[in-house]
């Protein structure tokens, strides 16, 4: 049996990273039989056929050899064209526009490019799980700025002033927000822009559900005066295409940034999966419609799942955009873990804990919608027969 001491070579940082709030849940799921998971936010459509077939005449070709660094020019060349045409904001192909291997590659590129030991980034809480830890690795000062329901879970100007100092780097903007579901519109965004203009601060716009929100179209921060210089917009293909398995994202912004970002790529991964790239060309060519008719669908599970939830006294904010709902649990008295673990082995429904995203998810869980009318109706009766089992 090996003595060897690998306490004395990990990388502390690494060694003392908090696993994943969400992985939990899962882990413990796949080990059970029915389990009925509203936890995943992946979507329930097939990547479009045309998308698919796309990528299969390419393999045919037997176009599988490396792409430029920064991406395909052509694949770069329609980026450019969809977000003048979403967000109303011009990139340069050949230089403010990068492909990566999913957003999350883009997300991590950024942090890494702008964060030194010491330096403060400000983390809009409830959020995605991985821009902390991202930040951690960087010697980084994750500084969480935390959003309320009374708020619409929207980052306040007031908020973002109190919470910028002098070390203050990089604000990570994740709207339309995972796992909330919250939003923000122009005049919103008008008045975080108000703050940050004439700080050196830089911005992270994590947009990757830009295409699903509901009752009004997306406005990106970038598009505001005086902010796409100080801007980096992450988007990717997994949510609105349902291409999640081919690893696709981009990242588009200032070309002094995205040079430093693209010479971290080349040596972290070289380019992004050429397969995918093809694909994702069909996808931004030929894919609005696939788009339309998901939106509408889940817009359609939202709601009913929201009346669902309020129905059973789970007090619910009205998400209007991803695919989330964030339901408060604090009627149960239990914590948000306690919860998603009770209901998980009483009833087999999967949920994730507020808490997982942020402390101040605490007294929440997240639930995707990401799943068909049948599948929700079958959980909802379940949680109904949870709440009745531990309210007596």
């Amino acid at each position: 049996m090996s003595d060897f001491d690998y306490s004395k070579v990990l990388a502390k940082k690494a060694v003392n990273l908090k696993p994943s709030g969400i992985r939990k849940f899962f882990d413990i799921a796949a080990e059970m039989d029915d389990v009925i998971s509203l936890g995943v936010g992946e979507p329930d459509f097939k990547t479009p056929w045309v998308v698919r077939d796309r990528a299969i005449e390419t393999l045919e070709r037997g176009k599988t050899t490396y792409s430029a660094n920064r991406g395909m020019m052509e694949l770069r060349e329609e980026i450019a064209k969809y977000l003048k045409r979403k967000i109303h904001v011009e990139y340069e192909a050949s230089s403010e526009v990068l492909v990566t291997v999913g957003g999350s590659e883009a997300i991590d590129l950024m942090i890494r490019a702008l964060v030194e030991p010491g330096d403060e980034v400000l983390i809009v809480e409830p959020c995605f799980v991985s821009y902390l830890p991202i930040v951690e690795l960087c010697g980084g000062v994750p500084v969480r700025i935390t959003t309320k329901v009374e708020d619409h879970f929207r980052l306040t100007a007031a908020d973002l002033k109190a919470a910028i100092t002098d070390k203050t780097k990089l604000l990570v903007f994740p709207f339309p927000n995972n796992p909330t579901g919250a939003i923000m519109k122009k005049e919103h965004l008008e008045e975080i822009a108000e703050v940050l203009r004439g700080t050196n601060v830089m911005v992270l716009s994590d947009e990757i559900y830009c295409e699903l929100t509901y009752g009004s179209d997306h406005v990106s921060i970038a598009s505001i005066a005086g902010m796409k210089e100080r801007t980096v917009v992450v988007n990717g293909f997994s949510k609105a295409y349902s291409m999640t398995g081919w690893r696709l994202g981009y990242a588009a912004g200032p070309k002094q940034l995205l040079s430093v970002m693209t010479k971290i790529h080349q040596f972290a991964v070289m380019c992004a999966p050429t397969t995918s790239q093809y694909a994702a060309i069909e996808a931004l060519r030929s894919c609005d419609s696939n788009i339309q008719e998901m939106r509408e669908e889940y817009d359609m599970r939202r709601r009913y799942l929201v009346d669902g939830l309020n129905k059973l006294g789970l007090d619910c904010f009205e998400p209007e955009g991803a695919f989330y709902v964030f339901p408060s649990i604090k009627s149960t008295g239990m914590s948000s873990e306690d919860f998603c673990t009770g209901l998980l082995y009483s009833q087999k429904v999967a949920v994730v804990p507020g808490s997982a995203f942020g402390e101040c998810g605490e007294g929440f869980v997240r639930i995707s919608y990401s799943y068909s009318i049948e599948h929700i109706s079958k959980a909802l009766k379940k949680i109904e027969k949870y709440l009745k089992e531990i309210r007596q």
